[in-house]
């Protein structure tokens, strides 16, 4: 199936790519630039990998009522959208926190959902990398207080897995009473123990992982080193920030000392008109939180 793409194909700046692993069709390396090889799941854990736009400034979101998506921050460039509709099909399953259910409660976590013009090319790719038609959703709740009006939670062939407490499962059950395939990871009350998480989801047979958490739930997977790569958009707005009007960033509520920071190796870049499309791999040293 030949993808129809954003209009004229990403400007490859320069391309590191380890070689290793699933290959990307060729209808697809001519939009996207070059081959995007998936590295293998580890033993205990699918790989994982996260997609973000931000600002020039560095912000995710204009934190606004109705627009606090980050179709705000890209403009909703087709360039932006067909790539996440790209690494959605490449993801086994798909993670968002329950606060992104809430703000995107019309949305749905498929490839299809945010470019409609490939979601046959996206289909095909995810059945010649033996992949489900549908990625599995992961959500992650504490509370297990879902939005009930939210579409996602009522599509029988969404698979769901809940993330929660034994308190938060049980509160989750009586909204999805009439969900036909709904599954439950029960943490600790403290919240999600994010490695063991993820040792289920590999056990599920999850070998690769999408994180489309916010950016509290980036940090917390920076801080347990279980993020493997980084695909960011860099839009050119500036969305800026003050005392009364906070916006949030790229990471928040993790802080790392000085002296080891978290570090990330660059594998790719491409652009089109003003915006920069980076792809990075986390270097996994020991980082020190403050």
């Amino acid at each position: 199936m030949q993808p129809v793409g954003p209009g004229e194909p990403y400007a490859l700046l320069f391309d590191e790519d380890a070689h290793t692993g699933l290959s990307l069709p060729k209808p697809f390396q001519a939009i996207y630039g070059s081959d995007w090889h998936m590295p293998a799941p580890l033993p205990d854990r699918p790989y994982t990998f996260t997609n973000f736009v931000t600002s020039h400034d560095g912000k995710i979101s204009f934190d606004l009522p109705g627009r606090a998506g980050g179709g705000e921050i890209s403009r909703h460039v087709a360039h932006d959208v067909w790539m996440m509709g790209l690494i959605r099909a490449r993801a086994d399953a798909i993670l968002t926190g329950g606060g992104t259910l809430r703000i995107a409660q019309r949305h749905a976590w498929t490839p299809g959902k945010v470019f409609p013009a490939d979601t046959e090319a996206y289909a095909a790719l995810r059945a010649a990398e033996g992949r489900a038609p549908v990625p599995l959703l992961v959500i992650v709740t504490a509370s297990g207080d879902l939005p009930v009006g939210a579409p996602v939670l009522h599509v029988p062939d969404q698979p769901l897995l809940i993330a929660t407490t034994a308190a938060g499962a049980e509160r989750a059950q009586s909204m999805l009473v009439d969900h036909p395939s709904v599954a439950y990871h029960i943490g600790p009350d403290t919240g999600v123990a994010w490695p063991a998480l993820l040792a289920d989801l590999r056990a599920r047979g999850i070998n690769s992982l999408l994180s489309e958490g916010g950016a509290r739930i980036y940090g917390e997977l920076i801080q347990s080193q279980l993020i493997d790569e980084v695909f960011l958009t860099r839009s050119p707005i500036i969305v800026g920030t003050s005392r009364d009007a906070v916006r949030t960033s790229l990471v928040e509520d993790a802080v790392f000392h000085p002296d080891a920071p978290p570090q990330l190796h660059m594998l790719s870049l491409r652009r089109h008109a003003s915006y920069l499309f980076e792809r990075s791999r986390f270097v996994h040293t020991e980082s020190l939180s403050w």
